[in-house]
């Protein structure tokens, strides 16, 4: 059986519910640095949570 989740047409938002997921782990995601760079400046503008397995950006103060 081949399983591939780069054709799924529920990948993405229903990752968490699959049984492939359960059974083989959620497929992992790499961005590129012009993403990430996006996405750093969407979070300093409060425009997205802080990301997580992050440490903490320059000038941002972390919420206990």
């Amino acid at each position: 059986m081949h399983v591939d989740c780069e054709s799924c047409r529920a990948r993405g938002p229903a990752c968490g519910d699959c049984v492939i997921s359960v059974l083989l782990g959620n497929p992992s995601v790499e961005l590129v640095e012009p993403e990430q760079r996006a996405l750093a400046v969407l979070s300093d503008a409060g425009l997205l949570p802080p990301l997580r397995l992050s440490g903490p950006r320059e000038g941002r103060s972390e919420a206990v």
